[in-house]
C-alpha cells in the first residue's frame, strides 16, 4: 500500500470513528432524557383524594415517575402538610387560599381568607401563596390586594392561574412580585414571549400545555420561546382531581417527549434546574 492510499485509509477511518462518536453521543443524549430528574411545580393533594391515596403512596407514585422534588398546594392546606410531614425533603409547601373545592370564583370576595392565610403563615413554612385563580377584574379586590402584600411581606412567590392581563395588573401593585404563572396563562407563544421579556421575575409552569407541542412537533412558535426563555419554564403534572393521579405516567411521557425535542441546555433547565434554582433555593433560605 503506497503512502497516499494509507493516508486516505486513515482519513476514512477517522471519519467513521467521528461519525460513530456523533451517533453514540446522540443516543446517550436521547437516553439521558429518560433519566432526567424532574422538578414538578404544580401538584395538588386535595381533600377528595386523601382516602383513596395515602401521603406515602402519593409520593411513591410521583417518585416512580421520575419526580425528585415537588411544589404542592392543596384544598385545604391540610393535604399539603400531610405530604410534607411524610417527606419534607421531597415536598415544597405552597399555601392555597382554598379550603375546599368550589371556591375558585369566590375566594377573592371571602373576608375570612386573609385571617386564614395569616394563621397558616404563622404556623408553617411555605415558598409561595397559590395556586389561586384570578381574573383581571378581581385583582383590585381587597382580598387579592392583601394576598399580594402578604407575599411581599413574607418574601413568597405567587402561583397565579390567570391570563396575561391579570399578571400585568399584579405587577402594577408590586413591580417586584415573583410570580409562577400557572399553565403560562394558556396564552399563545407571542404573548408569553412578550411577558417573559418584560418581567424578569416571571416564571411559568407548563402543566396542561399540550397545545404547545404534540406528535414530536412544536406548534405556533413555541420552540423558539422555550429556547429563548429556557430559564423561565418548569414542568407540572397538576393533580387537580383524584383521576389525575392515575394519569401521572401519561403526563410524564409527554413532558419527556417535549424535553427530547429541545436542545440539551434548555431541556435540563426546564426539567429541574429552574425549579431547584428558583423555588427550592428560596424555600431553603426561609428556614
Amino acid at each position: 500500500m503506497n503512502v497516499y492510499a494509507k493516508a486516505a485509509m486513515i482519513s476514512c477511518m477517522k471519519a467513521i470513528f467521528l461519525f460513530c462518536l456523533f451517533i453514540l453521543s446522540f443516543s446517550i443524549s436521547a437516553n439521558d432524557i429518560e433519566s432526567y430528574p424532574i422538578f414538578d411545580a404544580h401538584i395538588h393533594y386535595s381533600h377528595d383524594v386523601w382516602e383513596a391515596i395515602a401521603p406515602e403512596d402519593a409520593i411513591r407514585r410521583l417518585k416512580a415517575a421520575g419526580v425528585t422534588r415537588a411544589m404542592v398546594s392543596s384544598s385545604s392546606d391540610e393535604g399539603t402538610q400531610r405530604l410534607y410531614a411524610a417527606d419534607p425533603d421531597f415536598v415544597i409547601p405552597v399555601l392555597r387560599p382554598y379550603r375546599k373545592r368550589g371556591t375558585l370564583d369566590s375566594w377573592m370576595y371571602d373576608d375570612t381568607v386573609i385571617p386564614y392565610l395569616k394563621e397558616r403563615l404563622a404556623r408553617y413554612r411555605y415558598v409561595a401563596i397559590g395556586e389561586f385563580h384570578v381574573s383581571p377584574e378581581d385583582v383590585a379586590t381587597p382580598v387579592v390586594r392583601q394576598v399580594i402584600q402578604l407575599a411581599k411581606q413574607y418574601d413568597l412567590m405567587l402561583h397565579v392561574h390567570s391570563d396575561a392581563d391579570a399578571i400585568e395588573l399584579i405587577y402594577q401593585q408590586d413591580p417586584n412580585a415573583k410570580i409562577l404563572w400557572a399553565h403560562a396563562g394558556f396564552e399563545f407563544a407571542p404573548r408569553v414571549d412578550q411577558m417573559m421579556s418584560k418581567y424578569k421575575n416571571l416564571w411559568a409552569d407548563l402543566s396542561f400545555r399540550r397545545d404547545t407541542f404534540g406528535n414530536g412537533q412544536f406548534i405556533s412558535g413555541w420552540k423558539s420561546v422555550y429556547i429563548k426563555h429556557a430559564d423561565r419554564f418548569m414542568l407540572g403534572i397538576d393533580t387537580y382531581t383524584p383521576q389525575r393521579w392515575l394519569q401521572i405516567n401519561e403526563v410524564m411521557a409527554w413532558q419527556r417527549d417535549l424535553l427530547r425535542n429541545l436542545p440539551h441546555d434548555a431541556a435540563v433547565k426546564i426539567a429541574y434546574q429552574n425549579g431547584q434554582r428558583v423555588v427550592a433555593a428560596r424555600f431553603k433560605r426561609h428556614k
